[in-house]
Formats: structure tokens, sequence, C-alpha cells
């Protein structure tokens, strides 16, 4: 519950147990683990594989800003061969079509296809929707922490990433 929601039925502030920085840890390996389990569950139901589905949120992403297979193969740390397969599949699976690029007739750019993002969205609405409400039990200062703590663990798991990979 909120501060404010919490406060109005009487109970004050949530209290959370105390934790941790092994315990939570522990508690994100798991979120990943099952989120990789999830990933491929919702890609075999959509028809592709999860390298396939990454990449079409990271079209989905992008909204009306459209992206080049080369940005597509830099945000998925493939190649553009690797990029080219994987549009091709996507592009054959009805889930985008290539457009041209209007500065520059060489270029194509990525879309998602509306009926394609339609199926996406009544696969995962539920799912967001049950995030969504489980906000209602944090504050908003708690939400901030959340968010920079993604934020920031997100930015240091790109880098340890390209670190890894020797880039």
């Amino acid at each position: 519950m909120s501060e404010k929601r919490a406060s109005e039925s009487g109970s004050g502030p949530r209290q959370r147990p105390p934790a941790t920085p092994a315990e939570t840890l522990s508690a994100m390996d798991r979120v990943i683990a099952t989120s990789m389990v999830a990933q491929h569950e919702m890609a075999q139901r959509l028809g592709m594989n999860a390298s396939d589905l990454t990449c079409f949120g990271y079209v989905l992403e992008a909204g009306e800003d459209l992206l080049t297979a080369g940005d597509l193969a830099t945000r998925a740390h493939v190649t553009t061969g690797a990029v080219t397969g994987i549009v091709n599949r996507l592009e054959r699976a009805g889930y985008v079509t290539r457009q041209a690029d209007p500065s520059d007739r060489r270029r194509v750019r990525i879309a998602a296809v509306p009926a394609a993002v339609d199926r996406v969205t009544a696969l995962y609405g539920p799912y967001y929707a049950r995030l969504n409400e489980q906000f209602n039990d944090y504050s908003p200062a708690e939400i901030a922490i959340l968010n920079d703590w993604f934020t920031r663990t997100g930015k240091l798991m790109r880098t340890y990433l390209e670190e890894v990979r020797g880039t």
C-alpha cells in the first residue's frame, strides 16, 4: 500500500522485513532466472525464439523513432548478419516491416506491425497490470528508489557485459 493509502486505512506506512545485500541479490537472481524462463515461454507462445522476442521488444521500445538494422544489432549485441536473420524471421512471422529511411534511401528502418503489437500486448498485458497493481504497495519515494536501483543496475550490467566481451 502507498503511504497515503496505508495511512488512510489507519495502519501507517507498511513495514518491510529487513534484508541483507546477500538476501537481496539472491532474490534478484531468482527473479532473473524466472524472467529468463518466462521470456522463452512467451516467445514460444508468440511463435518465435527468445532472441527474436528481445529484438521485437527493442523495436517496440523505440516507438516512432524507428531503428535501423544496425541500431537493432547494437542494442541486441549481435552482428549485422545475425540481425538480418532476426529481422527476416520477424518479418515473415508478421511482427515487423521494413520501411525506407526518409533521409537515406540506402537504409531501411524496422517498424512493428500494429496487429503484432496487439498480440504481444494481449499476452504481456495481464502481467504488466499485476506489476502496476503491486506498485500500490509502495510509496512514491520507494518507487523512486526501485527505479534508481534498476536504472543503475542496468547500466552496471551493460558495462560488465562489455568488459566480459572485451569491448
